[in-house]
């Protein structure tokens, strides 16, 4: 419990005045009312009680009590706030007007099977309550906060996957542009190389070139792995100079590619949960509610 220093008391009254016992797994303490002279029970429920609770119901039952505050052992005052159950597992002492009552709980491992199985039960029952009348309010609620995930992630989308088009269109015709450049080039070299071997020399002196052409050749395959670290297959080719065009048309338009990203994840990781959520919810709900829905 959370605890707080309280004023001190004057007489410290033995146990056996209060005593706490267990009736059909519920505490019930006994204690002696003051102005009144009666020895009067409480029964109180510790999941939901509240020692303030407590407290107030022993004050409206001696209207001349004055003051009635719990006290841990060590003398730290108990907050009002803290659950009965809680109290009930250690010692205590409960103060009445000026009079302390050291009080000590039964254990709990004391009690009768049989009680102990009734609260199993009823807690079981409660639980089952509880889930059978509130989950398909809880699985619409979370539909809906979904729902509206998923309309602002699009909406925040929406200007990034317009501007991501059209950096895609502009670096997917600069590698064509590229790709066909090559074509040019090589066919420019195939051009030349037979004009040179059939018309101005021959192929006795062309030989060496076109061999020394093929080694060079050679090499620039070797470099572009070495810098890669991948063979220098056409395809992957050109999709890395497709990625190169597409970030530095980003960087330069500041198009985020990370927030990007991070946003696909997201509204990924939404739509996915709908799926999952709605699964059930076609089972349970009603014909017109997915009807709106869809």
């Amino acid at each position: 419990w959370r605890g707080c220093e309280g004023a001190p008391y004057s007489t410290l009254v033995p146990s056996d005045e209060v005593t706490i016992n267990y009736r059909h797994g519920l505490p019930v303490i006994t204690l002696m009312l003051p102005t009144r002279s009666e020895r009067c029970q409480f029964t109180v429920k510790p999941v939901v009680t509240t020692v303030g609770a407590f407290l107030q119901d022993v004050q409206r039952e001696d209207k001349g009590i004055e003051r009635a505050e719990v006290f841990a052992t060590d003398g730290s005052k108990v907050s009002d706030a803290t659950l009965m159950e809680v109290l009930l597992m250690n010692d205590f002492k409960l103060v009445i007007n000026n009079t302390a009552y050291s009080v000590s709980p039964p254990l709990k491992d004391k009690l009768s099977s049989e009680h102990a199985t009734e609260m199993e039960d009823i807690k079981s029952l409660v639980h089952r309550l509880f889930v059978a009348l509130h989950l398909e309010d809880h699985q619409i609620r979370k539909e809906r906060e979904l729902l509206q995930k998923l309309d602002h992630l699009k909406g925040e989308l929406l200007p990034l996957e317009q501007m991501k088009a059209r950096i895609m269109d502009s670096a997917d015709a600069k590698t064509s542009r590229l790709l066909w450049v090559g074509l040019a080039l090589m066919s420019t070299q195939g051009g030349a190389l037979a004009w040179l071997t059939w018309w101005v020399y021959s192929w006795d002196i062309m030989e060496p070139v076109t061999y020394f052409i093929t080694y060079g050749s050679a090499m620039a395959f070797y470099a572009y792995f070495v810098l890669t670290k991948q063979d220098y297959i056409y395809p992957h080719a050109k999709d890395r100079q497709f990625l190169h065009y597409f970030y530095r048309k980003s960087k330069k338009q500041r198009f985020n590619v990370e927030r990007y990203n991070k946003l696909k994840d997201d509204l990924a990781e939404a739509e996915e949960s709908l799926r999952r959520l709605r699964q059930p919810l076609h089972l349970r709900l009603p014909i017109q509610e997915i009807n709106d829905k869809d």
